[in-house]
């Protein structure tokens, strides 16, 4: 058999990529974004081996499976909205959470692992394309070190719209899971909430609404993966020229 990826062998080091998706039921959106990432992420594609080669993804994609099984909006069965309690789940009352936030800090403990990011993705009932929220951070370097995700993603998703990115701190998203987990972990790590339009995105330069698909929603994923790649390239994790790859819209 193949020797296992240098960062799957035991004791090497782990750059962690963690992904997760659904914690609004209504959200269905965010189901076919994280298909599409999963999908290219297992696929033979070049950039998708690459990643695999370089970096650890840890993908839950519904946070709230019974709240999508009983056809809920933003709650879970118990009527919670999950991603308002981050900072103290129950393993009673917000199970997924607790799990999902044990293994978080179990990760972020372990000296072998660096968690990189952290990207829960939603959708968005009243913005158009797909954009993202960050944190707000007084170092000024690591705030503009973190807009460096979405100006990438920016360059490969015609759909991604920068300038709908924005960063904040706004007291009511503080039970969210990026601004707990931006928090929490150091300044290595990068937390962001990936939206996307319920409805239609607006290509740049033009004024007219193309409304989503499912595979729409499901290339923005597979562009969100492949911005890794990019991401990685300009901090010279991952060495040299694959083979020049056609940029896919």
């Amino acid at each position: 058999p193949p020797s296992p990826a240098a960062n799957l062998r035991p004791g090497a080091e782990q750059r962690v990529v963690f992904i997760t998706a659904r914690v609004h039921p209504g959200e269905t959106p965010s189901s076919f974004v994280c298909q599409g990432i999963i999908d290219f992420l297992v696929s033979q594609h070049p950039i998708a081996k690459v990643l695999r080669d370089h970096l650890v993804f840890k993908i839950a994609p519904m946070l709230n499976p019974d709240g999508v099984y009983l056809g809920n909006y933003r709650c879970s069965l118990m009527g919670f909205d999950l991603n308002r309690h981050w900072a103290n789940p129950s393993p009673w009352a917000h199970p997924t959470l607790h799990g999902v936030k044990q293994l978080i800090i179990q990760m972020y403990n372990d000296p072998k692992i660096n968690l990189e990011f952290y990207i829960d993705i939603h959708a968005h009932s009243t913005m158009m394309n797909g954009f993202m929220y960050g944190n707000i951070f007084e170092d000024e370097e690591r705030f503009q070190r973190q807009a460096v995700f979405p100006k990438l993603l920016c360059q490969n998703a015609e759909d991604f719209s920068y300038s709908s990115t924005s960063f904040n701190r706004d007291a009511v998203k503080a039970g969210t899971g990026r601004r707990f987990l931006g928090g929490l972990l150091n300044d290595t790590s990068y937390c962001y909430t990936l939206e996307v339009s319920f409805y239609s995105y607006i290509v740049g330069g033009t004024t007219s609404a193309v409304p989503y698909t499912e595979e729409a929603y499901m290339k923005l994923g597979r562009n969100v993966a492949r911005t890794f790649l990019d991401y990685y390239r300009l901090n010279a994790l991952v060495e040299g020229p694959l083979a020049p790859i056609p940029k896919t819209r």
